[in-house]
């Protein structure tokens, strides 16, 4: 059962969304809602298609069906440098920093759509202030930087455009316990400061919805339960996605 909203009301909107690669199918007829201001947590065992659910808004992957709005606007199917101008902009898991360049360069990079340098320089500020290990830093080779140090450059660099949506892909994989404690303070600083919607794939089930105001279920290709996050920490639907069992949703 899922509590979905309209689509008018929502910043992102996915509808009857379905995703194949090749032969195999991952999104069978998605639906899911992202409001203005709210985090929501995506989650689900392996291979439910979470990745493929951001990689298809951003561009990445082009659904078979089904339609992708992001403020109103019609964007399935759309390059992700034409969504990234649109005010929606991914972090992608792994390694794609440029190793060799500065922190301050790969920063920078975020803001290569900006033409105007004032703004550019002004931004860049901002994004070090919101982070100041990357001041720090800034002359460092991206290369030397812990693994959280790492996963907040990645996210500075998507506020460089001041994006309306932050689409998260596993930022904490591969973390210790304490950064991944660090990588969601940093998340709420930056939500409280930029009031930024945020679409997070979180392996850590139970971080992930303490740290979202909604929770969404992916089985299969398909939202099962959408719910507040904290009726899903109470609910039975944390162990169920751990042993592989039917989550039952709140009554």
């Amino acid at each position: 059962m899922t509590d979905q909203t309209t689509s008018e009301d929502a910043l992102l909107s996915l509808d009857g969304v379905e995703v194949s690669y090749g032969p195999f199918t991952v999104l069978h007829g998605l639906t899911l809602r992202v409001h203005a201001g709210e985090t929501v947590a995506l989650i689900g065992a392996n291979g439910a298609g979470k990745s493929t659910v951001v990689k298809a808004v951003a561009g990445f992957v082009r659904p078979r069906a089904g339609s992708i709005r992001f403020a109103g606007e019609e964007i399935a199917g759309r390059r992700p440098h034409e969504v990234l101008r649109r005010g929606c902009a991914y972090v992608a898991q792994g390694q794609d920093l440029f190793p060799e360049m500065s922190v301050r360069e790969n920063v920078a990079m975020g803001g290569y759509t900006v033409r105007d340098r004032t703004l550019l320089r002004e931004r860049l500020a901002r994004c070090e202030s919101m982070f100041p290990v990357l001041r720090d830093k800034a002359e460092v080779p991206a290369q030397g930087l812990s693994g959280g140090e790492r996963q907040q450059l990645k996210i500075a660099r998507a506020l460089m455009t001041e994006p309306r949506l932050l689409l998260l892909d596993e930022p904490t994989a591969g973390l210790s316990p304490a950064m991944v404690e660090q990588v969601f303070d940093d998340l709420a600083r930056v939500r409280e400061a930029t009031g930024i919607a945020v679409l997070l794939i979180e392996q850590n089930i139970v971080e992930g919805l303490e740290n979202a105001d909604r929770g969404c279920v992916l089985e299969l290709g398909v939202v099962t339960v959408d719910r507040p996050a904290a009726e899903l920490l109470e609910a039975s639907v944390v162990d169920s996605l751990w042993l592989g069992t039917t989550p039952e949703t709140p009554t």
